[in-house]
């Protein structure tokens, strides 16, 4: 589902700390948060409703993938130290993704940001959108998932004559990913958009942890896939019918 180019919206914080599995001794860690979209405004509201589209068409389209202070997952980990981090590593995206994504109209490329690009104190932002012009894009796609576990017993507890071997427990793991897509230049939000993957398979209490984290993965994955449908569907509403790179009434030069 996306929302119209003057939408504000915010990414609730996913709570830290470990989910104590009903039977058993062990405990799974949820990754980290996903990153809160608001923080990253450093004006007043004044002078963020002031701003205005300045990016030409077709547009040179700078991405990252952003969750909250200090990220860890399994598979990957958050850059930068501040009010969020930034993933560089590619544990859920494919070069598919990116090629889907340059293919839209009125794109001319597509640039991941990296490290070597990025200041390592993280405050709005303002430090996305000056990596986002080094590279000289003139749109930054910020993305994030909102990740949570749930584990709960749905069959007796047979663990203990079973050695805990029996599937008694059941793993429910609910990824939301959000996108935004911001004007280098000035901020400007065109719009924003977010799809919901929810899984559960059943998981014995030894294996639960490594289960979850698969599942996390795969609902992360599905996630992922349904964002960039409704990504696809907010730039062809935003920008479609410009062909001759008009935005919002600024005129390419």
């Amino acid at each position: 589902m996306h929302t119209s180019k003057h939408a504000r919206f915010a990414l609730p914080l996913l709570c830290l700390g470990y989910i104590v599995l009903a039977s058993g001794c062990s405990r799974v860690m949820t990754p980290g948060s996903a990153a809160d979209f608001n923080i990253m405004a450093d004006d007043d509201i004044k002078e963020i409703l002031a701003r205005k589209p300045a990016a030409p068409l077709p547009a040179h389209l700078a991405v990252a993938r952003v969750q909250g202070p200090r990220y860890r997952s399994r598979t990957a980990e958050g850059y930068g130290s501040g009010k969020y981090s930034v993933v560089t590593v590619r544990d859920i995206e494919t070069e598919e993704d990116f090629a889907r994504l340059s293919a839209l109209p009125q794109v001319a490329n597509i640039a991941p940001l990296n490290r070597m690009l990025l200041s390592d104190q993280l405050e709005s932002d303002r430090q996305l959108r000056q990596a986002a012009a080094s590279l000289h894009a003139d749109m930054l796609l910020l993305y994030t998932f909102d990740t949570s576990f749930f584990v709960g017993d749905v069959l007796p507890p047979l663990s203990v004559i079973t050695l805990g071997l029996s599937p008694n427990q059941t793993a429910e793991v609910t990824t939301t990913a959000s996108a935004i897509l911001l004007d280098v230049r000035t901020g400007y939000v065109y719009g924003s958009c977010e799809s919901t993957s929810r899984k559960n398979q059943l998981a014995s209490a030894w294996t639960s942890g490594e289960a979850v984290d698969f599942m996390r993965l795969k609902t992360e994955r599905q996630a992922f896939e349904e964002l960039l449908g409704e990504f696809e569907a907010l730039w062809r509403e935003s920008f479609d019918k410009n062909a001759n790179g008009i935005t919002a009434g600024h005129k390419s030069p």
